[in-house]
């Protein structure tokens, strides 16, 4: 039968995916990971589409990652998450309690705690924005995430303090902005002035806007206020809009100058480097960058 030309196309499933997705404001990160996680489902079931699947291939594709993928417990439950959010909010289908599953196990181990000189040993191998980065992420109690997503109005010098937005359960909060790291906060920030300034004559400028806001101020996206305080060396197109900005900083870039300046620190033990190589993301914790 051919297709009447006046009846839009339905959207492929993994673009109702993401549609879904973007319509419930949830992040670029979890969008690629739900539709990878989705993609990884079908294909496992040899393609069949997921309305002729239900729990019985759930279960099993969840035991193909904690059998043969090996993945941890964690991994396994984002996976379960993903396929949930498609049958539930995508294709409106109630899949419900899923019974049975084989649950990767979750190792035991102890949170790796620094002490307050093993920090100062870190930070003296630390320079410039990533020097700074780590300091706020340490004395203002910030996660990872949130210091890369810090915009410049978010910093009140007057009164001493960082306003975090949209932080973990979607809530703000404003915490200390630490004395020690004030006057080189300032230096970096006429820093990133050059630069907006230098993408504002080239044409660009804008930066991605939080939900709907891009369309209710057209052109806060350009204010200066709006701008990362640690901004990515080189412009980038959004995936979502299409539009050439200048992002945040790849959060790799300060995982992996971290774990360098770690392993350069003298008085942390051979042992420690080893446990540190394998649960990097305990240490974040620790740091507050969960």
């Amino acid at each position: 039968m051919n297709h009447d030309p006046y009846k839009p196309l339905k959207p492929r499933l993994l673009d109702q995916v993401r549609e879904t997705i973007r319509t419930k404001h949830y992040s670029i990160r979890t969008e690629q990971s739900y539709v990878q996680w989705v993609r990884r489902y079908i294909l496992f079931h040899n393609k069949r589409h997921p309305k002729d699947m239900g729990e019985k291939e759930i279960n099993e594709f969840l035991k193909h990652l904690a059998v043969n993928r090996n993945v941890t417990a964690s991994t396994q439950t984002q996976a379960l998450c993903a396929i949930l959010f498609l049958y539930k909010e995508v294709l409106n289908e109630e899949i419900g309690f899923v019974e049975n599953i084989y649950r990767a196990k979750k190792p035991r181990r102890l949170p790796v705690v620094f002490t307050r000189q093993e920090i100062r040993e870190i930070m003296q191998h630390l320079s410039g924005e990533k020097w700074l980065m780590a300091n706020i992420i340490y004395g203002a109690g910030l996660r990872l995430m949130e210091c890369l997503r810090l915009r410049v109005k978010d910093v009140d010098f007057s009164y001493n303090q960082i306003t975090v937005r949209d932080g973990k359960g979607k809530q703000d909060r404003i915490t200390m902005l630490p004395e020690s790291i004030k006057h080189a906060l300032k230096k970096h920030i006429e820093k990133v002035w050059r630069i907006h300034q230098k993408d504002l004559k080239e044409g660009y400028g804008s930066v991605y806007m939080p939900y709907a806001l891009s369309r209710k101020y057209r052109n806060a996206e350009r204010e200066w206020g709006w701008q990362y305080i640690f901004p990515s060396r080189n412009r980038s197109v959004d995936p979502r809009s299409g539009k050439v900005r200048r992002h945040h900083l790849n959060q790799q870039v300060l995982q992996r100058t971290i774990k360098a300046a770690i392993r350069k620190a003298a008085s942390i033990s051979r042992g420690l480097h080893t446990a540190l190589d394998t649960h990097l993301r305990h240490i974040y914790s620790r740091m507050g960058t969960t």
